[in-house]
């Protein structure tokens, strides 16, 4: 063979090394992810959005309607426990309370007027006995006379203070009569709506017909956050547990919170799944800091937690426990794995890896399959 044929069969032969290289497959370039140890928690989240409350709320009116005399506060007060809020027109009712009071000192002077006469019939009745048994001056029917007399004032003196004691009662009546037209503060709190004006007419609200308050108060010196959990994950919560909260307003979670209420059953309401109300309270200062009533939020109540453990991010995994394990060569293959502990993030790994596995984190990218051949996405 010359020189020339030697040239050409050198050339073919690159030529067809060349395009055998450029038909073959290219690796598949992914994000892959290096199996290490951290935590893992096991919690529960609510299903749908749950609220900031405050602990205590109350929607206040005055027991019976009438015009508003006086409105003693106004949005954002800070107001003490029994405090007038807010006076219906009440000036009838105060003059029977004044009334019973004149009445009740009334019946007083007369019943020291009795008690003091039945106290000088009872001795003249003593002195009467004392002269008949001695020197039998007087006859046994006038001492008769003058004893019953003495019963009858001391009689009298009882019937008067009787008196005092209906006309207080009296007064008690008339001035509850009155404290029915005073709205005050069932707690220390804040004044988060007033909705009524001087001089405007305000009643109660009808039975079953829920109306507008003249006065909402809220006690905002805690704050608990109320969310649906489904009910096939309430039956593992328990009051006491962690839990953290997380609301659309601020980015960090806060995760001073306790499970405190776990209502005692089950919310059904149509086209919606069935769920418990679960109630979470922050205990750290910090984390009530900016928050405020009607906030949405939702909790996270953690369940049980390792610090270490073998673990997989969620989007590694495939049905059943699988996933894309990368071997020396870069070459796809399938593993399976015995889960432990799992969240929404992370998910234990029992057995089937080891730390330092290699796997795929790109497993829904198109040619990502077993056999495949990739390189690492920088």
């Amino acid at each position: 063979m010359n020189h020339k044929t030697l040239m050409i069969v050198s050339v073919l032969t690159i030529a067809g090394v060349m395009f055998i290289y450029s038909r073959r497959p290219q690796p598949i370039e992914v994000e892959a992810y290096t199996l290490t140890e951290g935590e893992v928690r096991t919690s529960v989240a609510n299903t749908r959005v749950g609220t900031i409350k405050a602990c205590r709320r109350a929607y206040l009116a005055p027991a019976t309607g009438g015009q508003v005399a006086s409105l003693l506060v106004k949005e954002g007060d800070k107001v003490k426990q029994g405090q007038v809020l807010l006076e219906v027109w009440n000036q009838d009712l105060k003059a029977q309370v004044g009334l019973q009071k004149a009445q009740i000192a009334a019946h007083r002077a007369s019943a020291e007027q009795a008690c003091q006469l039945a106290g000088g019939a009872e001795r003249e009745a003593a002195r009467m006995s004392k002269l008949q048994k001695r020197d039998h001056v007087v006859s046994e029917e006038q001492v008769d006379k003058s004893v019953t007399g003495g019963k009858s004032q001391r009689a009298a003196c009882r019937a008067a203070l009787q008196n005092i004691a209906v006309a207080e009662a009296q007064l008690a009546v008339a001035d509850a009569a009155v404290q029915r037209t005073l709205v005050k503060a069932p707690f220390d709190g804040t004044v988060a709506e007033v909705n009524a004006e001087l001089g405007e007419f305000v009643t109660p609200s009808p039975p079953g017909i829920p109306t507008l308050p003249p006065i909402d108060l809220l006690d905002v010196s805690c704050l608990t956050v109320s969310a649906p959990i489904d009910e096939v994950d309430a039956a593992s919560i328990k009051t006491g547990m962690s839990a953290c909260v997380s609301l659309d307003a601020f980015p960090d979670k806060r995760c001073s919170g306790i499970v405190t209420r776990i209502a005692p059953y089950v919310l059904e309401k149509e086209k919606q799944a069935r769920t418990v109300e679960v109630e979470v309270t922050l205990r750290d200062p910090k984390d009530l800091a900016e928050l405020l009533p009607g906030y949405s939020a939702d909790i996270e109540v953690l369940l049980t937690s390792k610090e270490k453990a073998l673990r997989l991010p969620a989007e590694a995994i495939l049905e059943n426990h699988r996933v894309l394990l990368i071997d020396e060569d870069n070459v796809l293959h399938e593993q399976g794995f015995q889960a432990g502990l799992s969240n929404w993030s992370f998910t234990e790994v029992v057995s089937g890896l080891k730390a330092g596995d290699r796997v795929v984190l790109s497993v829904g990218k198109e040619g990502v399959a077993v056999g495949a051949t990739v390189r690492f996405k920088p």
